[in-house]
C-alpha cells in the first residue's frame, strides 16, 4: 500500500487497541490513545525504510535518503545470505527483512529500551521521529507541498507538549507499566503494531509479503503471505484509495469513541 493508507491504518488500529483495552476495564488516559495513534500511524511506514523512494526517505531530507540506501542494502545482504533455493532471485532488498515480525519486534523492544534507559530525551526523539512520519502519512498533501522545516518544527513541538501532558499524574506515562523507572515501556506497543499493520496491508497487495520469516513454509524462507490472487489489488488502486482508506477512517473514529467511552 501507499504511505497514506498505512498511516491510516496505523492509527485505526491503535484506536481499536484503546477499545478493547476500554472494553476490558483498563480505559487509556486520552493522551495514551493520542500518543499510541500518531506514533502508530507514523510506524507504519517504517518498514519502507528498504525503499528509496518510499514517504519516510523523504522524511528527514539526506538523512532518512541515506539510512534507506543502507537499510536497503543491509536487507538484500540478509535475504541472500538466507534465501532457499526455492525463494526467487532479487536485485534489491524491498520487502524482505524490514517487513517481516521479526524485524517489528526487535524495533519495538529497541525504542522501549530507549525510552527507559535514555530517560526523557529519548522519549522526546522516539515521539519527534515518529511524529513527522505521521504528519508525513496523515497529512500528505500539506506536507509535500511544506517545507521539511516546518514539519520538523511541528513535529518537534507536538513532541515536546505531548510528552508534558503524558508526564502529568494520571495523564499515562506509567499507564501499563507503573514500577519506577518502566513508566515509557509502553512506547514500544504502538511500534510494533504499526509496522506488523504495515506489512498485512502489503500482503493484501499484487506481490505479498513475508511475514512470518524466518519461519519456512513449504520449501522457501521469505514466503510471500497473502490472500487469494483474485482478492488482491495493486498499491495505489481504486481498492485502496475508495474502499480501504474511507474504512481506516471510519474504523478508526468507531475506535476512538469507543476507546473514550462514547459508545
Amino acid at each position: 500500500m501507499m504511505g497514506p493508507a498505512h498511516s491510516l491504518s496505523g492509527a485505526a488500529a491503535w484506536l481499536g487497541v484503546g477499545a478493547a483495552a476500554a472494553a476490558a476495564g483498563h480505559t487509556m488516559p486520552w493522551p495514551v490513545l493520542v500518543v499510541g495513534a500518531l506514533i502508530c500511524a507514523g510506524a507504519a511506514l517504517a518498514p519502507d525504510l528498504d525503499h528509496k523512494s518510499a514517504t519516510i526517505s523523504r522524511a528527514f531530507g539526506p538523512i532518512s535518503k541515506t539510512l534507506c540506501e543502507i537499510v536497503d542494502k543491509l536487507s538484500f545482504a540478509v535475504y541472500k545470505a538466507t534465501k532457499s533455493k526455492a525463494d526467487p532471485r532479487r536485485t534489491g532488498g524491498h520487502r524482505t527483512l524490514t517487513h517481516t515480525w521479526l524485524w517489528a519486534v526487535l524495533v519495538g523492544a529497541g525504542c522501549s529500551a530507549a525510552a527507559i534507559f535514555g530517560g526523557r530525551w529519548a522519549v522526546l526523539a522516539i515521539l519527534f521521529v515518529h511524529l513527522v512520519l505521521a504528519v508525513e502519512g496523515l497529512l500528505w498533501r500539506a506536507a509535500r507541498v511544506s517545507s521539511d522545516i516546518l514539519v520538523w518544527l511541528l513535529g518537534a513541538t507536538s513532541a515536546w507538549i505531548l510528552a508534558g501532558f503524558l508526564d502529568q499524574p494520571g495523564h499515562g506515562a506509567n499507564w501499563l507499566f507503573d514500577a519506577p523507572g518502566q513508566e515509557y515501556l509502553w512506547l514500544g506497543l504502538p511500534i510494533v503494531l504499526g509496522a506488523l499493520v504495515h506489512d498485512i496491508g502489503d500482503a493484501l497487495t499484487v506481490s505479498g509479503c513475508p511475514i512470518l520469516w524466518p519461519i519456512p513454509i513449504g520449501r522457501k524462507r521469505w514466503y510471500p503471505i497473502g490472500p487469494p490472487k483474485a482478492m488482491r489489488f495493486r498499491a495505489g488502486s481504486w481498492v485502496e484509495m475508495k474502499v480501504l482508506m474511507p474504512a481506516f477512517m471510519v474504523l478508526g473514529g468507531v475506535g476512538a469513541a469507543a476507546a473514550l467511552n462514547f459508545i
